[in-house]
């Protein structure tokens, strides 16, 4: 029954993280950003933008909080907590049953946020009450799973309206792409972005980030996923992540081929999805290959096809630095296969672990704090959320409006 399913999604989860969810440090701003005008928002006692980005378009519930120092010109994630739903092994995430959680969880990832921000160092800061240290609460108005992310807009909005400060509304792969270019030091990268729901290489120029490329069908992530689901590997901490160590197993390794589908800039999982599931069903089950061999096989063809399609939007823009995010960037297979092809071109390879890569709360504050930086907020009319919003729909006014030089 419904009761069961939601007391399962609701008890099945472990206990927030609530300390040492952001251990970095500061980062410099000096990316290439235009200047700051003067400031038009809150501004708390010493002189610094705080803002607190809740995630949730997918299968996890995060929330960050971030702060800008304007005497080092420097952006430092507070905190950074996230809760993630893990469907049974077999089944994917449904929305229902993601929103359920995120609803469940908000609450407690919120408190331990502005906890872990504000109230854990000193008795004296502990007196601070956190949202009067805050400039905007900023949330994702999309791309993404409709329940999820209506469930996280409510709480954003909920937020905005008892503590009386403005809202800013972020693009989840804008968002990506920030928290990147920000924790990696990329003034102006060619941006590979791979995730459960997106597949896209993408290339800023006046403003907007291009893409160049991307799937004409699945994202990577869901084929990874749903090849997972078929060999029966764990959702936890998540099937792209199991895939990965099946592949790197000790023990030699059958390469099999598989189809290796590039149309131009755009690259197709669905066949190779397909042709790898009748391998699982017939060639696995006689004994003839491994889960291993299938494992290494598909993540070989998969990562061929980015690094080929990356390498030539490096080309045509003339760029030398690539920025891998999405949760699928933390591969450390596609991070090792794409360092080479850069190495070759002289380039320079941006790559993150999982803290910024999965999505997170904090990302979603780096590209909101850009946004208020500029004058940009948006009204409560406005903060519906979107499940289908590209990433070259959005102005990134806080980047200089240049063009990529042609080579």
């Amino acid at each position: 029954s419904q009761q069961v399913i939601r007391k399962h999604t609701i008890m099945s989860t472990e206990h927030v993280v609530t300390t040492n969810t952001a251990k970095d440090g500061p980062c410099s701003g000096d990316i290439g950003n235009l200047p700051l005008p003067p400031p038009t928002h809150k501004l708390n006692s010493r002189g610094e933008t705080i803002v607190l980005g809740i995630e949730g378009s997918a299968n996890k519930v995060g929330v960050g909080v971030l702060r800008y120092d304007p005497e080092t010109h420097t952006y430092e994630t507070l905190s950074n907590p996230r809760k993630t739903y893990i469907a049974p092994t077999g089944c994917g995430f449904l929305p229902k049953e993601t929103a359920w959680h995120h609803q469940a969880h908000i609450v407690a990832v919120v408190r331990a946020a502005l906890e872990e921000a504000f109230l854990s160092s000193s008795p004296q800061q502990r007196r601070v009450k956190p949202e009067k240290e805050l400039s905007a609460i900023c949330f994702t108005k999309g791309p993404g799973m409709g329940a999820p992310l209506q469930s996280c807009g409510v709480a954003a909005r909920t937020l905005a309206l008892m503590w009386d400060i403005p809202l800013v509304a972020v693009n989840h792969c804008v968002g990506h792409i920030e928290m990147g270019r920000v924790a990696c030091g990329a003034s102006n990268p060619v941006v590979l972005y791979v995730s459960g729901g997106n597949t896209q290489v993408i290339a800023y120029s006046n403003q907007r980030y291009r893409i160049f490329g991307e799937t004409i069908d699945i994202a990577i992530g869901n084929c990874l996923d749903r090849f997972a689901r078929v060999i029966g590997l764990s959702n936890d901490p998540s099937p792209g992540y199991n895939i990965e160590q099946e592949a790197k197993s000790p023990g030699p390794k059958q390469f099999l081929e598989l189809p290796y589908v590039v149309k131009g800039m755009d690259v197709s999982f669905s066949g190779i999805l397909t042709h790898v599931e009748q391998l699982a069903k017939n060639a696995l089950k006689q004994g003839k290959i491994t889960k291993a061999d299938l494992c290494y096989s598909l993540q070989e063809t998969l990562f061929a096809m980015l690094v080929e399609i990356t390498e030539r939007a490096m080309a045509h823009c003339g760029q030398t630095q690539v920025l891998i995010v999405g949760g699928v960037g933390c591969n450390k297979r596609l991070q090792q296969m794409m360092a080479d092809m850069v190495k070759e071109r002289n380039g320079e390879l941006c790559a993150m672990d999982h803290r910024y890569c999965i999505d997170n709360g904090a990302m979603i504050a780096q590209a909101g704090i850009f946004s208020l930086q500029h004058g940009i907020t948006t009204d409560l009319k406005d903060t519906s959320c979107i499940q289908r919003f590209r990433t070259d729909q959005v102005q990134a006014v806080w980047r200089a409006p240049i063009a990529w030089k042609h080579t």
